[in-house]
């Protein structure tokens, strides 16, 4: 059989697919893929100055002589006549199974630097939850030590079981407590993040809430880099060293007073169908003019499970997608869909001009590779221009993005000095690029899936929204995984670790602990 008429044929397409690619709209769509990236290049480079400049602080705190400059920049501030006048802090931990790294994260939860009053609410839906047991089996090794509770919070009825958690942890915390933390399981704090937070809260008043932002560790899989390369983007908002108009869910610390009191109606817009706790709150912090900070050393390191497949990172970028479905005003569903509809232009509007690219290449290949030349194969040289600028601006993307990855696991390893070190080794940056490519481009499929669906499956758990709040909740019956980590219980108990230098600091630090309550 004679394939030369269908290879002819393929060229001849390919050909004009590249001169069409030529065009003035089709350079116009190239060009701007090369903006976009220099713009996700320049805004990462602003973020790196922000963290490096916290780095710098600590730097110069250190040769000054404080030793414990990842607690305070200020020695001082560490003497106990100002320890022991801390304001009380409830740190509210809403629990759903138990992963790879959670006992981990519960860990340095648990074991903050932190000096004054300190309570730590762990709840969860029920007894059957894996993470009861998991959570239990962590605080008997730090028994009498901690006023830590576990609470049972019962299945959510209006709104989402990680806000209904929440409220319940609000319910529950101590009248003396000024100040609410707000943490996920998948946060690994650092020994001295409390304060600091607590500090900048005392600070400055006039802070609604304030935020961090986690540091992706990718396992080597595909799935776990589409998530790291989801989040570094994101990641620009919140390392402003101070105002922002974001916020994480991961980490939120509020005044315990606006919680008691309903101010703004915080508590009444998250019960009533409110499924996003951190987009309701940040819709609630923009309608009333209040200030969102976000201090440059809040960023925790957030190690992605072995286990996390492409499967499970689709059902994690459905959810990203779906919670922009959600409003709680008409104002924040114009907000919303704003953002999404940019979202999804950026996305396919960067994955374009490589499509683009590949043409040009694998045209410029045919031609080069073929002995004769046929006239109706014309070959426009300013593909493989666009292409040489479209590279160039790649570079400096991902060398951007390179360097704020660095900056940021320095100061983690500098904040969480007897920690074992994190390390760039880790990170493939050729997987890094694959990811940029897949995740753009499936961000828009996922949105329009979540638009049609308005419905998402997370945790065992199926929420319904009609109008923005979550109208119907299902619950399916037997042993359920939970997110994007697959959570289960080890089926052999966590080793205890052995004391530490932070170890002993934790219990020296406390110098006024409530009695533990009965879990």
């Amino acid at each position: 059989m004679d394939v030369t008429p269908v290879i002819e044929s393929l060229d001849a397409f390919l050909f004009f697919a590249s001169r069409t690619f030529c065009t003035p709209f089709a350079i116009f769509v190239q060009i701007q893929g090369c903006v976009i990236c220099l713009l996700l290049a320049a805004g990462w480079a602003g973020a790196a100055y922000v963290r490096r400049r916290e780095i710098w602080q600590m730097k110069k705190s250190m040769r000054a002589g404080n030793s414990f400059a990842f607690l305070c920049h200020d020695i001082h501030d560490l003497e106990h006549s100002k320890q022991e006048n801390l304001p009380g802090v409830t740190v509210v931990m809403p629990l759903k199974g138990s992963g790879e790294y959670n006992q981990q994260n519960w860990r340095s939860q648990i074991t903050s630097l932190y000096g004054g009053p300190l309570e730590f609410l762990f709840t969860v839906e029920s007894t059957a939850d894996p993470a009861y047991h998991a959570i239990s089996r962590v605080l008997i090794d730090f028994e009498g030590e901690l006023d830590a509770s576990i609470i049972i919070a019962g299945p959510s009825t209006t709104c989402s079981q990680k806000i209904h958690n929440q409220l319940v942890g609000v319910e529950k915390m101590s009248e003396d407590s000024k100040y609410v933390l707000f943490l996920d399981d998948a946060v690994r704090l650092h020994p001295g993040s409390i304060g600091a937070l607590t500090a900048e809260m005392e600070k400055n008043p006039e802070i609604f809430i304030q935020t961090g932002y986690p540091l992706d560790l990718p396992s080597g899989s595909l799935g776990s880099y589409c998530i790291y390369e989801y989040h570094m983007p994101c990641s620009m908002g919140f390392a402003t060293g101070g105002k922002t108009y974001f916020l994480w869910g991961g980490c939120m610390m509020m005044h315990a007073d606006d919680l008691r009191t309903n101010r703004h109606g915080v508590i009444s817009r998250l019960q009533d169908g409110g499924y996003s706790d951190d987009l309701t709150l940040a819709a609630i912090a923009g309608a009333h003019k209040r200030l969102i900070t976000s201090p440059p050393f809040a960023v925790f390191p957030h190690p992605l499970p072995v286990n996390l497949n492409f499967a499970r990172y689709w059902n994690y970028l459905q959810k990203q997608t779906f919670v922009l479905e959600s409003y709680t005003t008409f104002e924040n569903w114009i907000m919303n869909r704003a953002l999404l509809c940019t979202h999804c232009y950026l996305s396919w509007g960067f994955v374009a001009p490589y499509i683009m690219g590949v043409v040009h290449v694998v045209a410029a290949s045919r031609l080069w590779l073929n002995e004769y030349f046929l006239e109706e194969h014309i070959f426009d040289p300013n593909g493989l221009i666009m292409i040489g600028c479209l590279a160039i601006c790649t570079a400096l993307e991902i060398l951007s993005m390179w360097n704020l990855t660095r900056i940021e696991v320095q100061l983690c390893n500098m904040l969480s000095p007897e920690a074992p070190p994190l390390s760039l080794k880790t990170y493939n940056w050729r997987l890094v690029f694959v990811a940029m490519l897949v995740d753009n481009f499936l961000y828009p499929i996922s949105a329009i899936r979540s638009y049609f669906s308005q419905s998402i499956n997370w945790s065992g758990i199926r929420y319904h929204l009609r109008k923005g709040k979550i109208a119907k909740i299902e619950r399916k019956k037997g042993r359920q995984n939970s997110d994007l980590a697959a959570k289960r219980v080890f089926s052999k108990k966590g080793g205890q670790e052995k004391g530490s230098v932070l170890g002993s600091l934790s219990r020296s630090f406390r110098w006024r602990l409530p009695k533990k309550r009965n879990m």
